[in-house]
């Protein structure tokens, strides 16, 4: 425990690009912040732990990462990222890291997760019963909290990797994902759409015909994780989210998949999020928080 009153939390939110950085009192509290480039792992992580330590001796820390990661606390892999593309980080140990570097209590999530649960109990939406985060960027991952925890199972829920039913206009793009080719992430990630179109969806014109595309298979998936999950929030973030018009193209083409049929109409909603560029940094400061409470 710090000498002050206050305990000072940690938190990660490793993106495959880069990380951001967070110490302060509580998760709505940040009192200094850093971002460094995701690199090498060795690089990245040392550089991380360098300047958590000249913050001050931290209470907890957070991390929420890009994945896949092993959340099963019963594994000997836990706190590590798995069979990810990133170059170097497949089977890092990053929370051993921090633990060894830092000596504090560690809480381990994805990265959507802990958006997921920052927009949940700090965002515009806390009257809602469950809320899923869907990061569009570099690639597409999705979080679900339903009674303010976070949905896990034999893994963490991989919302990017189902398979849309693919457009006439799209069927010659044979899909960017290492793993499964067309799926979602393969047609709609940053890197799907610069690949078939060369550029990214906010630098194409507004009629170009990229547009409709996009916001189709991602209102399949809005419509799919409201018929499966009965969520009442669907929390569209990451850059490719950002593209003029997306949104409202996306609950247009949503409203027409679901025909009417579904009986929550009313109640399923899909937001940008309220927390803007904070979601993911603030729930790594929340992981934060509950590894104190619970270690």
């Amino acid at each position: 425990m710090n000498s002050n009153s206050a305990p000072l939390f940690g938190g990660i939110e490793a993106g495959g690009t880069k990380f951001v950085l967070a110490v302060g009192p509580s998760p709505t509290s940040i009192t200094a912040r850093h971002v460094i480039p995701t690199t090498h792992p060795a690089e990245t992580l040392a550089a991380a732990s360098a300047w958590f330590n000249q913050q001050g001796k931290l209470d907890a820390l957070g991390i929420a990462s890009f994945g896949p990661v092993e959340l099963d606390p019963r594994s000997p892999f836990w706190g590590h990222i798995t069979n990810t593309p990133k170059s170097g980080w497949a089977n890092c140990d990053i929370v051993g890291h921090f633990q060894t570097t830092l000596d504090v209590p560690v809480g381990f999530d994805t990265d959507v997760n802990g958006a997921a649960l920052a927009e949940y109990h700090h965002g515009a939406e806390q009257n809602a019963s469950s809320l899923a985060y869907v990061t569009v960027g570099t690639g597409i991952g999705g979080g679900l909290v339903v009674h303010g925890k976070p949905v896990h199972g034999a893994a963490h829920p991989e919302m990017g990797h189902i398979y849309p039913r693919r457009l006439i206009n799209d069927a010659g793009f044979a899909g960017v994902c290492l793993h499964h080719g067309d799926c979602l992430e393969g047609l709609a990630s940053g890197p799907a759409i610069e690949a078939r179109w060369g550029n990214s969806l906010s630098h194409l014109p507004t009629d170009h015909p990229a547009h409709a595309i996009i916001a189709d298979y991602l209102a399949q998936l809005c419509h799919t994780l409201f018929a499966a999950t009965a969520c009442e929030i669907i929390v569209l973030g990451g850059g490719v989210s950002k593209a003029p018009g997306l949104l409202e193209r996306v609950r247009a083409r949503c409203d027409d998949y679901g025909a009417g049929y579904l009986p929550g109409k009313v109640l399923h909603r899909i937001a940008s999020p309220s927390l803007g560029e904070n979601s993911g940094i603030i729930g790594a400061m929340m992981l934060a928080e509950l590894s104190r409470r619970t270690s």
